[in-house]
C-alpha cells in the first residue's frame, strides 16, 4: 500500500490471456455459483457444458428448474454453496456481496477460493479479502465486460485480481465462457480497473448518444450513422453496443442508466477511499442526454 487504501501492483506485472474456444482446462473443483440472473444463469450454463460439477442458488423458480434440467445441483439455501471449492458471486452491487458473501465465506473450508464478479468498491472486496484469509480462503475480484450473448458464445472478457495461486485456478474456471482475461494485480486491482473502464463508457456512451441526437437534426437516419461509425474514427464500442440493441436512441438511454448511473456512483465513492482524483472523468461522463445524477464533489480523505 501506498498512501491510504492506494491499491498497487508493482510485484505482478500484468498478463492478458487469450483463451482458444474450447481450450479451456477441465478441474475436478467442485463450483458453487450463487447470483443466476440474467448474467450468471449463462454463465452456470457454461460451466456445466464444460463438464463442471456446480451447485447453484437461484432465487427465481423458472431459474432453478432450468439449470436442474441442465445437469445443476440447486438448493435452497444461499449459504450451501459454500462446501464448494471455488464460489463464484454474480450479484448486483456492494450491498448485496456482503450479504450473500459474509456466511459463505464463513462456510468455506480453508484452501478454497470466493470468486465475485460484481462490479463495486474494490473497498468491499478487500474487506472480505481480509475475513477470507483468516479462514484460509482466497478472495479474486473478477469483474468484466461483455453482454449475455458474449457468454453464452464463451467470448467474455473477465479481470483478475488476486494471488498468483487463486487466480490461476479461477483461469481454469472462468475459461468456460470468457475467451479473455487480464490479470490485472493483487486483489481489489482488477475492480479499479474496471471502474475506470466503466466510467470511460459512460462518457462514451453520452457522446455517441448526443452524436446520434445531432444526426437526427440533420436529417441521418440512426441505422446509417452507426453503420458508419463502425468503419471509421468516430466509433467505439459504446456505438457498436447501441447497435446492437436494436434500440431507438432514447430507449437505450433508458435502458443502461440505471447501470451507468450504479457504475458511477460507485467509481466515485470507491476514488475519494483510495485518495484518487477522477472528477474530470466523471464530469465527462455525466454531459449527455442521459440523466445519470447530479455530481457530488470528492471529499479527499486526510
Amino acid at each position: 500500500m501506498g498512501r491510504r487504501g492506494r491499491l498497487t501492483s508493482a510485484h505482478l506485472p500484468p498478463r492478458r490471456t487469450q483463451i482458444a474456444l474450447g481450450g479451456h482446462r477441465m478441474a475436478d473443483n467442485r463450483i458453487g455459483f450463487i447470483g443466476a440472473g440474467k448474467i450468471g444463469e449463462p454463465m452456470v450454463e457454461r460451466l456445466l457444458t464444460a463438464g463442471h460439477q456446480t451447485t447453484v442458488h437461484a432465487r427465481r423458480p423458472e431459474v432453478r428448474a432450468r439449470l436442474a434440467d441442465a445437469g445443476a445441483a440447486v438448493t435452497g439455501t444461499a449459504d450451501d454453496v459454500g462446501d464448494a471449492d471455488i464460489v463464484i458471486a454474480c450479484v448486483f452491487d456492494d450491498s448485496q456481496l456482503a450479504e450473500v458473501a459474509t456466511p459463505i465465506i464463513a462456510r468455506m473450508s480453508a484452501g478454497s477460493v470466493f470468486v465475485s464478479h460484481t462490479t463495486g468498491n474494490p473497498r468491499t472486496i478487500l474487506d472480505l479479502s481480509a475475513a477470507a484469509r483468516r479462514r484460509g480462503v482466497a478472495v479474486v475480484d473478477a469483474p468484466f465486460s461483455g453482454t449475455p450473448e458474449d457468454i453464452r458464445k464463451g467470448k467474455l472478457t473477465v479481470l483478475l485480481g488476486g494471488e498468483d495461486d487463486a487466480v490461476d485456478r479461477v483461469e481454469a474456471i472462468v475459461g468456460a465462457y470468457a475467451s479473455t482475461l487480464h490479470r490485472i494485480g493483487p486483489t481489489g486491482t482488477a475492480l479499479a480497473a474496471k471502474l475506470i473502464n466503466n466510467a470511460l463508457f459512460a462518457a462514451c456512451t453520452q457522446i455517441t448518444l448526443s452524436a446520434l441526437a445531432a444526426g437526427r437534426e440533420l436529417g441521418i437516419p440512426q441505422a446509417a450513422l452507426l453503420d458508419l461509425l463502425a468503419d471509421t474514427s468516430g466509433g467505439s464500442t459504446a456505438a457498436g453496443y447501441i447497435a446492437r440493441s436494436g434500440h431507438d436512441a432514447e430507449t437505450y438511454g433508458r435502458r443502461v442508466g440505471r447501470y451507468l448511473t450504479k457504475d458511477l456512483d460507485v467509481a466515485r465513492i470507491a476514488a475519494t477511499d483510495l485518495g484518487v482524483d477522477i472528477e474530470d472523468l466523471l464530469a465527462a461522463a455525466r454531459l449527455g442526454p442521459i440523466d445519470l445524477g447530479e455530481p457530488t464533489p470528492q471529499v479527499r480523505s486526510s
